[in-house]
Protein backbone atom coordinates (compact mmCIF):
# COMPACT_ATOMS: atom_id res chain seq x y z
CA UNK A 1 0.00 0.00 0.00
CA UNK A 2 1.41 3.32 -1.07
CA UNK A 3 0.54 6.05 1.37
CA UNK A 4 1.23 9.91 2.07
CA UNK A 5 3.92 9.40 4.99
CA UNK A 6 5.91 10.40 7.59
CA UNK A 7 9.12 9.98 8.57
CA UNK A 8 10.09 9.76 12.16
CA UNK A 9 14.01 9.99 12.94
CA UNK A 10 14.27 8.52 16.07
CA UNK A 11 17.46 9.56 18.34
CA UNK A 12 16.86 7.78 21.23
CA UNK A 13 14.32 9.57 23.40
CA UNK A 14 12.11 8.44 25.76
CA UNK A 15 9.12 10.00 24.08
CA UNK A 16 9.98 9.27 20.57
CA UNK A 17 7.43 6.39 20.22
CA UNK A 18 4.79 8.84 21.64
CA UNK A 19 5.25 11.16 18.90
CA UNK A 20 4.39 7.92 16.23
CA UNK A 21 1.28 7.71 18.29
CA UNK A 22 0.24 11.54 18.00
CA UNK A 23 0.62 11.44 14.33
CA UNK A 24 -1.11 8.32 13.79
CA UNK A 25 -4.07 9.72 16.05
CA UNK A 26 -3.96 12.79 13.72
CA UNK A 27 -4.77 10.14 10.69
CA UNK A 28 -1.79 10.47 9.33
CA UNK A 29 0.60 6.99 8.70
CA UNK A 30 4.17 7.58 9.72
CA UNK A 31 7.01 4.80 10.27
CA UNK A 32 10.53 5.18 12.98
CA UNK A 33 13.68 4.87 11.32
CA UNK A 34 16.94 5.18 13.40
CA UNK A 35 18.82 8.83 13.04
CA UNK A 36 21.85 6.43 11.17
CA UNK A 37 19.17 5.02 8.26
CA UNK A 38 20.80 5.51 5.29
CA UNK A 39 20.04 8.83 2.80
CA UNK A 40 19.22 6.65 0.20
CA UNK A 41 16.38 4.42 2.34
CA UNK A 42 15.34 7.65 3.35
CA UNK A 43 14.56 8.60 -0.63
CA UNK A 44 12.97 5.85 -0.92
CA UNK A 45 10.65 6.41 1.33
CA UNK A 46 9.23 9.54 -0.15
CA UNK A 47 8.68 11.19 3.17
CA UNK A 48 5.78 13.85 2.80
CA UNK A 49 7.70 15.46 5.96
CA UNK A 50 10.31 14.40 8.57
CA UNK A 51 10.24 14.39 12.35
CA UNK A 52 13.43 14.27 14.34
CA UNK A 53 13.01 13.59 18.00
CA UNK A 54 14.53 13.96 20.86
CA UNK A 55 17.15 11.84 22.42
CA UNK A 56 19.09 11.59 25.87
CA UNK A 57 23.17 12.82 24.13
CA UNK A 58 24.36 16.28 23.95
CA UNK A 59 24.45 17.03 20.51
CA UNK A 60 28.33 19.03 21.50
CA UNK A 61 29.45 15.29 21.93
CA UNK A 62 31.74 14.02 19.41
CA UNK A 63 29.92 11.25 18.72
CA UNK A 64 26.53 12.50 18.80
CA UNK A 65 24.32 11.05 17.07
CA UNK A 66 23.91 12.90 13.55
CA UNK A 67 21.92 12.05 10.24
CA UNK A 68 22.60 12.74 6.78
CA UNK A 69 22.92 16.18 6.20
CA UNK A 70 21.60 15.22 2.37
CA UNK A 71 17.88 15.36 4.62
CA UNK A 72 18.21 19.22 4.57
CA UNK A 73 18.85 18.97 1.06
CA UNK A 74 15.22 16.71 -0.07
CA UNK A 75 13.01 20.09 -0.45
CA UNK A 76 10.93 18.20 2.76
CA UNK A 77 9.47 19.98 5.68
CA UNK A 78 11.24 19.19 9.13
CA UNK A 79 10.21 19.42 12.62
CA UNK A 80 12.90 19.00 15.23
CA UNK A 81 11.48 18.05 18.86
CA UNK A 82 13.99 18.71 21.68
CA UNK A 83 17.33 17.48 21.00
CA UNK A 84 16.28 17.58 17.33
CA UNK A 85 16.15 21.13 17.67
CA UNK A 86 19.53 21.46 18.57
CA UNK A 87 21.07 18.98 16.07
CA UNK A 88 18.93 21.07 13.25
CA UNK A 89 20.82 24.35 14.41
CA UNK A 90 24.36 23.05 14.92
CA UNK A 91 23.65 20.86 11.08
CA UNK A 92 22.69 24.29 9.57
CA UNK A 93 25.40 26.55 11.26
CA UNK A 94 23.79 27.91 14.56
CA UNK A 95 24.98 27.20 17.78
CA UNK A 96 24.13 25.33 21.06
CA UNK A 97 25.11 25.45 24.54
CA UNK A 98 24.74 24.58 27.82
CA UNK A 99 21.96 26.56 29.83
CA UNK A 100 22.14 28.51 32.87
CA UNK A 101 19.46 27.12 34.44
CA UNK A 102 18.02 23.35 33.40
CA UNK A 103 14.44 23.38 32.20
CA UNK A 104 12.80 20.29 33.67
CA UNK A 105 8.35 20.02 33.88
CA UNK A 106 6.03 22.43 33.40
CA UNK A 107 7.32 25.56 31.87
CA UNK A 108 5.53 28.75 30.83
CA UNK A 109 5.97 29.79 26.99
CA UNK A 110 5.23 32.86 24.76
CA UNK A 111 4.77 31.87 21.38
CA UNK A 112 4.19 33.64 17.64
CA UNK A 113 0.51 32.58 17.01
CA UNK A 114 1.57 34.69 13.60
CA UNK A 115 3.49 31.75 12.61
CA UNK A 116 1.99 28.48 10.82
CA UNK A 117 3.04 26.54 13.80
CA UNK A 118 1.54 27.98 16.55
CA UNK A 119 -1.50 28.97 14.24
CA UNK A 120 -4.64 28.82 16.54
CA UNK A 121 -2.50 28.58 19.88
CA UNK A 122 -3.00 31.76 22.24
CA UNK A 123 0.29 33.93 23.14
CA UNK A 124 1.26 32.43 26.76
CA UNK A 125 0.63 28.74 26.59
CA UNK A 126 2.68 26.04 28.59
CA UNK A 127 4.29 22.87 27.78
CA UNK A 128 6.89 20.02 29.34
CA UNK A 129 10.61 21.19 28.91
CA UNK A 130 13.33 18.55 29.49
CA UNK A 131 16.70 20.15 28.80
CA UNK A 132 20.08 21.01 29.85
CA UNK A 133 21.32 22.28 26.93
CA UNK A 134 20.03 25.03 24.02
CA UNK A 135 19.94 27.05 21.28
CA UNK A 136 22.06 30.20 21.82
CA UNK A 137 22.34 31.31 17.74
CA UNK A 138 20.02 30.49 15.35
CA UNK A 139 21.07 29.02 11.68
CA UNK A 140 20.96 31.77 8.93
CA UNK A 141 17.17 31.79 7.44
CA UNK A 142 15.34 31.16 10.86
CA UNK A 143 14.06 33.20 13.25
CA UNK A 144 12.48 32.52 17.08
CA UNK A 145 9.17 32.07 17.53
CA UNK A 146 8.75 31.33 21.41
CA UNK A 147 10.41 31.80 24.44
CA UNK A 148 10.19 31.22 27.83
CA UNK A 149 12.17 32.77 30.91
CA UNK A 150 15.18 30.97 30.78
CA UNK A 151 15.10 29.70 27.34
CA UNK A 152 14.88 32.77 24.42
CA UNK A 153 15.10 30.52 21.86
CA UNK A 154 12.39 27.64 22.50
CA UNK A 155 11.35 27.95 18.90
CA UNK A 156 12.56 28.20 15.63
CA UNK A 157 11.43 28.65 12.14
CA UNK A 158 12.46 28.87 8.64
CA UNK A 159 9.32 29.29 6.33
CA UNK A 160 11.43 28.94 3.49
CA UNK A 161 12.52 26.08 3.64
CA UNK A 162 9.77 24.55 6.12
CA UNK A 163 12.03 23.98 9.03
CA UNK A 164 10.55 24.25 12.52
CA UNK A 165 11.39 23.41 15.67
CA UNK A 166 10.37 23.19 18.93
CA UNK A 167 12.66 22.64 22.63
CA UNK A 168 10.09 21.61 24.39
CA UNK A 169 7.85 18.20 23.77
CA UNK A 170 4.65 18.59 22.13
CA UNK A 171 3.97 15.24 21.86
CA UNK A 172 3.28 14.45 26.04
CA UNK A 173 -0.18 14.71 27.47
CA UNK A 174 1.63 17.49 29.79
CA UNK A 175 1.78 20.21 26.53
CA UNK A 176 -1.75 20.86 26.26
CA UNK A 177 -1.50 22.39 22.99
CA UNK A 178 0.83 19.92 21.79
CA UNK A 179 -1.40 18.31 19.37
CA UNK A 180 -2.62 21.67 17.49
CA UNK A 181 1.34 22.22 16.71
CA UNK A 182 1.94 18.73 15.38
CA UNK A 183 -1.30 18.95 13.46
CA UNK A 184 -0.02 22.77 12.16
CA UNK A 185 2.37 21.16 10.89
CA UNK A 186 1.38 17.90 9.17
CA UNK A 187 -1.39 19.71 7.75
CA UNK A 188 -0.53 23.03 7.04
CA UNK A 189 3.07 22.93 6.51
CA UNK A 190 3.56 19.38 4.63
CA UNK A 191 -0.58 19.77 3.33
CA UNK A 192 -1.73 16.46 4.18
CA UNK A 193 -5.16 15.48 5.04
CA UNK A 194 -5.40 12.77 7.45
CA UNK A 195 -6.49 10.14 5.46
CA UNK A 196 -5.30 7.37 7.46
CA UNK A 197 -8.11 5.32 8.90
CA UNK A 198 -8.37 1.73 9.51
CA UNK A 199 -11.84 1.40 7.77
CA UNK A 200 -9.68 2.47 4.80
CA UNK A 201 -6.78 0.23 5.74
CA UNK A 202 -8.92 -2.90 6.58
CA UNK A 203 -10.59 -2.42 3.22
CA UNK A 204 -6.57 -2.38 1.10
CA UNK A 205 -5.57 -4.80 3.36
CA UNK A 206 -7.89 -7.43 2.56
CA UNK A 207 -7.29 -6.63 -1.09
CA UNK A 208 -3.77 -7.18 -0.59
CA UNK A 209 -3.44 -10.36 1.14
CA UNK A 210 -5.75 -11.88 -1.75
CA UNK A 211 -3.27 -10.87 -4.22
CA UNK A 212 -0.29 -12.05 -2.21
CA UNK A 213 -1.92 -15.68 -1.18
CA UNK A 214 -4.04 -16.40 -4.43
CA UNK A 215 -5.37 -19.93 -4.00
CA UNK A 216 -2.51 -20.84 -1.81
CA UNK A 217 -2.39 -22.02 1.89
CA UNK A 218 -2.07 -20.30 4.99
CA UNK A 219 -1.53 -21.14 8.55
CA UNK A 220 -1.80 -19.46 11.82
CA UNK A 221 -0.60 -20.08 15.52
CA UNK A 222 -3.84 -18.78 16.88
CA UNK A 223 -2.86 -17.67 20.98
CA UNK A 224 -7.01 -15.65 21.56
CA UNK A 225 -4.79 -12.52 22.13
CA UNK A 226 -5.48 -9.70 20.88
CA UNK A 227 -3.00 -9.23 18.02
CA UNK A 228 -3.07 -12.67 16.66
CA UNK A 229 -7.02 -12.86 16.89
CA UNK A 230 -6.97 -9.85 14.33
CA UNK A 231 -4.48 -10.76 12.26
CA UNK A 232 -6.33 -14.61 11.74
CA UNK A 233 -9.45 -12.64 11.13
CA UNK A 234 -7.94 -10.18 8.34
CA UNK A 235 -6.72 -13.56 6.80
CA UNK A 236 -10.24 -15.59 6.83
CA UNK A 237 -11.75 -12.33 5.76
CA UNK A 238 -9.37 -12.37 2.71
CA UNK A 239 -8.89 -15.87 2.03
CA UNK A 240 -11.38 -17.76 3.81
CA UNK A 241 -11.22 -21.79 4.23
CA UNK A 242 -7.29 -21.62 2.65
CA UNK A 243 -6.52 -20.12 5.77
CA UNK A 244 -6.33 -22.96 8.63
CA UNK A 245 -5.61 -21.52 12.39
CA UNK A 246 -4.01 -23.77 15.29
CA UNK A 247 -5.18 -22.95 18.97
CA UNK A 248 -2.98 -24.43 21.42
CA UNK A 249 -4.38 -24.92 24.90
CA UNK A 250 -2.19 -25.11 27.32
CA UNK A 251 -4.59 -24.57 30.24
CA UNK A 252 -2.61 -21.64 31.43
CA UNK A 253 -5.24 -19.38 30.26
CA UNK A 254 -7.99 -17.28 32.19
CA UNK A 255 -11.24 -18.58 32.88
CA UNK A 256 -13.68 -18.97 30.02
CA UNK A 257 -10.85 -17.66 27.46
CA UNK A 258 -10.37 -21.00 25.38
CA UNK A 259 -14.16 -21.83 24.77
CA UNK A 260 -14.59 -17.82 24.03
CA UNK A 261 -11.92 -18.55 21.07
CA UNK A 262 -13.21 -21.30 19.68
CA UNK A 263 -17.33 -20.06 19.78
CA UNK A 264 -15.73 -16.75 18.30
CA UNK A 265 -13.88 -18.35 15.32
CA UNK A 266 -15.40 -21.21 14.71
CA UNK A 267 -18.91 -20.19 14.82
CA UNK A 268 -18.96 -16.51 14.64
CA UNK A 269 -16.28 -16.24 11.59
CA UNK A 270 -16.26 -20.40 10.68
CA UNK A 271 -12.54 -20.50 10.40
CA UNK A 272 -11.19 -23.71 10.44
CA UNK A 273 -9.68 -23.87 13.80
CA UNK A 274 -7.74 -26.65 15.10
CA UNK A 275 -8.10 -26.74 19.06
CA UNK A 276 -5.27 -28.69 20.68
CA UNK A 277 -6.15 -29.18 24.37
CA UNK A 278 -3.08 -29.78 25.54
CA UNK A 279 -3.29 -29.21 29.33
CA UNK A 280 -2.23 -32.01 31.40
CA UNK A 281 0.78 -32.23 28.53
CA UNK A 282 2.00 -28.89 29.53
CA UNK A 283 1.29 -29.46 33.67
CA UNK A 284 3.26 -32.65 33.41
CA UNK A 285 6.25 -30.48 32.03
CA UNK A 286 5.92 -27.78 34.68
CA UNK A 287 5.77 -30.43 37.66
CA UNK A 288 8.20 -29.39 40.22
CA UNK A 289 9.55 -26.52 38.91
CA UNK A 290 9.85 -23.24 40.43
CA UNK A 291 12.31 -20.91 39.10
CA UNK A 292 10.18 -18.02 37.03
CA UNK A 293 12.79 -18.28 34.03
CA UNK A 294 12.94 -22.10 33.84
CA UNK A 295 8.91 -21.85 33.34
CA UNK A 296 9.11 -19.55 30.64
CA UNK A 297 11.27 -21.84 28.62
CA UNK A 298 9.20 -25.04 29.40
CA UNK A 299 6.29 -23.33 27.73
CA UNK A 300 7.94 -22.23 25.03
CA UNK A 301 9.46 -24.91 24.08
CA UNK A 302 6.13 -27.12 24.51
CA UNK A 303 4.17 -25.08 23.25
CA UNK A 304 6.53 -25.22 19.73
CA UNK A 305 7.05 -29.24 19.77
CA UNK A 306 2.87 -29.13 19.50
CA UNK A 307 2.50 -26.33 17.63
CA UNK A 308 5.01 -28.31 14.96
CA UNK A 309 3.62 -32.03 15.50
CA UNK A 310 -0.23 -30.37 14.60
CA UNK A 311 1.45 -28.53 11.61
CA UNK A 312 3.01 -31.80 9.79
CA UNK A 313 -0.47 -33.48 9.86
CA UNK A 314 -1.65 -30.02 7.79
CA UNK A 315 1.34 -30.56 5.24
CA UNK A 316 2.84 -28.27 3.47
CA UNK A 317 1.71 -24.54 3.63
CA UNK A 318 2.59 -21.74 1.28
CA UNK A 319 2.44 -18.67 4.38
CA UNK A 320 2.66 -18.47 8.38
CA UNK A 321 0.57 -15.69 9.42
CA UNK A 322 2.09 -13.72 12.50
CA UNK A 323 0.29 -11.22 14.62
CA UNK A 324 3.53 -9.06 14.53
CA UNK A 325 2.75 -5.07 15.07
CA UNK A 326 4.70 -1.84 14.76
CA UNK A 327 6.26 -1.49 18.79
CA UNK A 328 8.01 -4.89 17.68
CA UNK A 329 9.29 -3.54 14.20
CA UNK A 330 10.35 -0.52 16.49
CA UNK A 331 12.04 -2.60 18.76
CA UNK A 332 14.06 -4.14 16.47
CA UNK A 333 15.72 -1.04 15.70
CA UNK A 334 15.14 -1.62 11.94
CA UNK A 335 12.54 -0.80 9.67
CA UNK A 336 10.76 -3.67 8.53
CA UNK A 337 9.61 -6.55 10.62
CA UNK A 338 11.68 -9.52 12.48
CA UNK A 339 11.94 -12.77 10.27
CA UNK A 340 10.02 -14.27 13.12
CA UNK A 341 8.16 -12.65 16.19
CA UNK A 342 8.82 -14.79 19.34
CA UNK A 343 5.12 -16.43 19.75
CA UNK A 344 4.01 -14.95 22.89
CA UNK A 345 7.16 -13.46 23.98
CA UNK A 346 8.63 -17.40 25.01
CA UNK A 347 10.28 -18.79 22.21
CA UNK A 348 10.09 -18.75 18.11
CA UNK A 349 8.62 -20.74 15.92
CA UNK A 350 11.00 -24.22 14.47
CA UNK A 351 12.44 -22.69 11.14
CA UNK A 352 11.78 -26.54 9.75
CA UNK A 353 7.88 -25.87 9.82
CA UNK A 354 6.92 -26.36 6.63
CA UNK A 355 6.42 -23.07 4.76
CA UNK A 356 8.16 -20.45 2.47
CA UNK A 357 7.04 -16.98 3.76
CA UNK A 358 5.47 -14.71 6.42
CA UNK A 359 2.76 -12.87 6.20
CA UNK A 360 2.72 -10.37 8.97
CA UNK A 361 -0.62 -8.06 8.38
CA UNK A 362 -0.26 -5.81 11.37
CA UNK A 363 2.90 -4.88 11.54
CA UNK A 364 2.49 -0.94 10.61
CA UNK A 365 0.14 -0.95 13.32
CA UNK A 366 -0.10 0.51 17.02
CA UNK A 367 -1.92 -1.37 19.87
CA UNK A 368 -4.92 0.93 19.47
CA UNK A 369 -4.91 0.70 15.78
CA UNK A 370 -4.54 -3.02 16.00
CA UNK A 371 -8.27 -2.75 18.32
CA UNK A 372 -9.98 -0.13 15.73
CA UNK A 373 -9.24 -3.08 13.13
CA UNK A 374 -10.78 -5.75 15.70
CA UNK A 375 -13.68 -3.59 15.57
CA UNK A 376 -14.15 -3.22 12.01
CA UNK A 377 -13.54 -6.93 11.51
CA UNK A 378 -16.76 -7.95 14.06
CA UNK A 379 -14.51 -9.23 16.72
CA UNK A 380 -16.81 -8.86 20.17
CA UNK A 381 -15.32 -6.15 22.61
CA UNK A 382 -14.85 -8.64 25.22
CA UNK A 383 -12.02 -9.69 23.16
CA UNK A 384 -10.88 -6.80 21.52
CA UNK A 385 -10.56 -5.11 25.38
CA UNK A 386 -8.90 -8.35 26.72
CA UNK A 387 -5.96 -7.56 29.03
CA UNK A 388 -2.67 -8.05 28.33
CA UNK A 389 -1.73 -11.20 28.79
CA UNK A 390 1.69 -12.86 28.97
CA UNK A 391 2.59 -15.59 27.09
CA UNK A 392 3.35 -18.26 29.48
CA UNK A 393 -0.02 -17.13 31.03
CA UNK A 394 -1.39 -17.63 34.36
CA UNK A 395 2.12 -19.75 35.07
CA UNK A 396 4.28 -16.70 36.26
CA UNK A 397 1.40 -15.40 37.94
CA UNK A 398 1.68 -18.27 40.01
CA UNK A 399 4.53 -17.86 42.63
CA UNK A 400 6.21 -21.54 42.74
CA UNK A 401 5.03 -25.06 41.52
CA UNK A 402 2.44 -25.05 38.70
CA UNK A 403 -0.37 -27.39 39.81
CA UNK A 404 -3.81 -27.40 38.62
CA UNK A 405 -5.72 -26.72 42.00
CA UNK A 406 -3.24 -23.63 42.15
CA UNK A 407 -4.40 -22.66 38.46
CA UNK A 408 -7.99 -23.14 39.30
CA UNK A 409 -7.48 -20.47 42.26
CA UNK A 410 -6.06 -18.08 40.21
CA UNK A 411 -8.27 -17.96 37.36
CA UNK A 412 -11.47 -17.90 40.21
CA UNK A 413 -9.75 -14.67 42.06
CA UNK A 414 -8.61 -13.27 38.43
CA UNK A 415 -11.90 -13.60 36.98
CA UNK A 416 -13.75 -11.60 39.81
CA UNK A 417 -10.89 -8.91 40.30
CA UNK A 418 -11.84 -8.29 36.50
CA UNK A 419 -15.67 -8.73 37.14
CA UNK A 420 -15.81 -5.79 39.67
CA UNK A 421 -13.56 -3.59 37.84
CA UNK A 422 -15.66 -3.60 34.92
CA UNK A 423 -18.97 -3.24 37.11
CA UNK A 424 -17.12 0.13 38.36
CA UNK A 425 -16.21 1.00 34.64
CA UNK A 426 -12.86 1.35 35.01
CA UNK A 427 -11.64 -0.94 32.18
CA UNK A 428 -10.43 1.33 29.72
CA UNK A 429 -9.08 3.60 32.75
CA UNK A 430 -6.29 0.88 34.13
CA UNK A 431 -4.26 -0.81 31.68
CA UNK A 432 -3.68 -3.82 33.17
CA UNK A 433 -4.86 -5.73 36.46
CA UNK A 434 -4.50 -9.43 37.43
CA UNK A 435 -4.19 -11.36 40.44
CA UNK A 436 -0.72 -13.06 41.77
CA UNK A 437 -1.15 -16.00 44.12
CA UNK A 438 1.64 -15.69 46.19
CA UNK A 439 3.53 -19.23 47.37
CA UNK A 440 2.95 -17.76 50.94
CA UNK A 441 1.05 -18.89 53.57
CA UNK A 442 -0.54 -17.31 56.52
CA UNK A 443 -2.12 -17.41 59.88
CA UNK A 444 -5.92 -16.85 59.47
CA UNK A 445 -9.63 -17.30 61.17
CA UNK A 446 -12.58 -17.74 59.34
CA UNK A 447 -15.80 -18.79 61.41
CA UNK A 448 -13.84 -18.93 64.49
CA UNK A 449 -11.36 -21.72 63.04
CA UNK A 450 -7.80 -21.37 62.29
CA UNK A 451 -6.69 -21.19 58.67
CA UNK A 452 -3.90 -21.52 57.42
CA UNK A 453 -3.68 -20.70 53.65
CA UNK A 454 -2.51 -18.18 50.70
CA UNK A 455 -2.17 -14.73 50.41
CA UNK A 456 -3.67 -13.33 47.31
CA UNK A 457 -2.14 -9.79 45.59
CA UNK A 458 -3.89 -7.68 43.54
CA UNK A 459 -1.97 -6.03 40.93
CA UNK A 460 -3.22 -2.72 39.03
CA UNK A 461 -0.97 -0.03 36.87
CA UNK A 462 -1.24 2.83 34.47
CA UNK A 463 0.68 3.51 31.62
CA UNK A 464 1.03 4.79 28.51
CA UNK A 465 4.09 2.32 26.88
CA UNK A 466 4.43 -0.74 29.06
CA UNK A 467 8.10 0.46 28.99
CA UNK A 468 7.38 2.67 32.74
CA UNK A 469 3.95 2.44 34.61
CA UNK A 470 2.38 3.85 38.25
CA UNK A 471 0.00 1.48 40.17
CA UNK A 472 -3.38 2.61 40.11
CA UNK A 473 -5.50 4.38 43.06
CA UNK A 474 -8.63 2.24 42.94
CA UNK A 475 -11.15 3.39 45.08
CA UNK A 476 -10.90 1.37 48.41
CA UNK A 477 -14.94 0.58 47.93
CA UNK A 478 -13.65 -1.50 44.93
CA UNK A 479 -11.04 -3.34 46.44
CA UNK A 480 -13.00 -4.39 49.72
CA UNK A 481 -16.02 -6.10 47.03
CA UNK A 482 -12.89 -7.48 45.37
CA UNK A 483 -11.67 -8.60 49.01
CA UNK A 484 -14.94 -9.47 50.42
CA UNK A 485 -15.69 -11.64 47.16
CA UNK A 486 -12.26 -13.81 46.95
CA UNK A 487 -12.58 -14.47 50.20
CA UNK A 488 -16.21 -15.65 50.44
CA UNK A 489 -16.00 -17.07 46.74
CA UNK A 490 -12.57 -19.01 46.35
CA UNK A 491 -11.37 -21.59 48.95
CA UNK A 492 -7.41 -21.23 50.28
CA UNK A 493 -7.51 -17.40 50.00
CA UNK A 494 -7.40 -15.95 53.77
CA UNK A 495 -5.24 -12.78 53.29
CA UNK A 496 -5.12 -9.93 50.04
CA UNK A 497 -3.19 -7.45 49.56
CA UNK A 498 -2.26 -4.89 46.89
CA UNK A 499 0.68 -4.31 45.00
CA UNK A 500 1.88 -0.24 45.41
CA UNK A 501 5.37 -0.46 43.56
CA UNK A 502 5.96 1.50 40.21
CA UNK A 503 7.53 0.18 37.45
CA UNK A 504 10.62 0.58 38.05
CA UNK A 505 11.46 -0.22 40.32
CA UNK A 506 8.99 -3.48 40.06
CA UNK A 507 8.39 -4.74 36.67
CA UNK A 508 4.42 -4.71 36.09
CA UNK A 509 4.28 -8.87 36.34
CA UNK A 510 5.47 -10.37 39.33
CA UNK A 511 7.76 -13.18 37.84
Amino acid sequence: MKRDLILILDFGGQYNRLIARRVREANVYCEVLPYSVSIERIKEKSPKGIIFTGGPASVLDENAPKCSKEVFEMGVPILGICYGMQLMSVMLGGDVSKASLREYGKVEISVNNNNIIFSGIENKTSCWMSHTFQVTRLPDGFYGISSSQNCPIAAMADDKRKFYAVQFHPEVAHTPKGNEILKNFLYKVCGLKGEWKMSSFVEEAINDLRKKVGNKKVLCALSGGVDSSVAATLLHKAVGDQLTCIFVDHGLLRKGEPDEVEEVFRKQFKVNLVRINAQDRFLNRLKGVTDPETKRKIIGEEFIRVFEEEAKKIGHVDFLVQGTIYPDVIESGAGDAAVIKSHHNVGGLPAHVDFEEIIEPLKDLFKDEVRQVGIELGLPESMIWRQPFPGPGLAIRIIGEVTKERLDILRETDFIFRDEIAKAGLMREINQYFTVLTNMRSVGVMGDERTYDYTLALRAVTTTDFMTADWARLPYDLLERVSNRIINEVGHINRIVYDITSKPPATIEWE
